[in-house]
C-alpha cells in the first residue's frame, strides 16, 4: 500500500542559520558550519514559516521507504545539536595486566597508544577533521573525543576502539582494549 503524501517538519533552534538548496542543508551555530547532503533520497526539502521549521515531504511511497523522512529530520536535528553544543564520546582504557599508555600529541589530533597486552608496537590513530581528543581531568584512563559533527566523532572513537583489538587469543579472557563507555551531547 503507497501512501500518497506524507510530511514530517523539525523546528529550526534560536541562533542557528539554516539553509536548504537542492537537498543540501548548511547549519551555522556557535561551533562552526556543519553541510549534509540528501541528494541520494526521493524527498523534497524546504524551509517553511519564514526560515523556522524545515520540512521534509515523499509521494507514493511505501511504509519502508517512508521511515526515511524521520531519518532525515533527525539527521538534521543532529546538525542542530552539533553546531549548537558539540557531542563527546567517553573512552575507558580497559587492562588487566599491562597498563595501557595513551598519549595525546599534535594538538588534539593524534592519539599515541603504548604497551597494549605489553605489545612494543606503538599504535598511532590520526582523528577525523573537525575532532579533537583530550585526556579526561576528572577520570584516570579515560579519553574524551569531542566534535560538532556527530559521524565524524563517532567515527574517530571507533578507530581508537578498532586499533587496539585483540588477536590471537580468546576474547573472552583477554578483555584488555579501549571502550566506548558513553556518548551524547556535550554538558556545558
Amino acid at each position: 500500500m503507497k501512501t500518497l503524501c506524507q510530511e514530517e517538519s523539525i523546528k529550526v533552534p534560536k541562533g542557528i542559520k539554516i539553509s536548504v538548496k537542492s537537498k543540501t542543508v548548511e547549519v551555522t551555530g556557535k561551533h562552526g558550519t556543519l553541510k549534509r547532503n540528501f541528494k541520494h533520497l526521493p524527498i523534497e526539502l524546504w524551509l517553511a514559516n519564514g526560515g523556522k521549521e524545515v520540512k521534509a515531504r515523499m509521494y507514493f511511497a511505501k511504509s519502508k521507504q517512508l521511515s526515511m523522512l524521520r531519518s532525515v529530520c533527525s539527521h538534521i536535528a543532529n546538525l542542530f545539536e552539533g553546531v549548537q553544543k558539540k557531542f563527546e564520546y567517553r573512552l575507558r582504557l580497559v587492562y588487566a595486566h599491562f597498563p595501557i599508555n595513551a598519549n595525546i600529541v599534535n594538538g588534539g589530533k593524534t592519539v599515541e597508544i603504548r604497551n597494549f597486552i605489553g605489545e612494543k608496537i606503538v599504535r598511532t590513530v590520526h582523528m577525523l577533521p573537525g575532532v579533537t581528543c583530550e585526556k579526561s581531568a576528572t577520570t584516570k584512563d579515560e579519553l574524551v573525543v569531542s566534535g560538532a559533527d556527530i559521524e565524524l566523532t563517532g567515527r574517530s572513537s571507533a578507530l581508537i576502539h578498532q586499533s587496539c583489538l585483540v588477536k590471537d587469543k580468546d576474547i573472552r579472557k583477554f578483555l584488555d582494549g579501549i571502550y566506548v563507555s558513553s556518548h551524547g551531547v556535550k554538558e556545558e
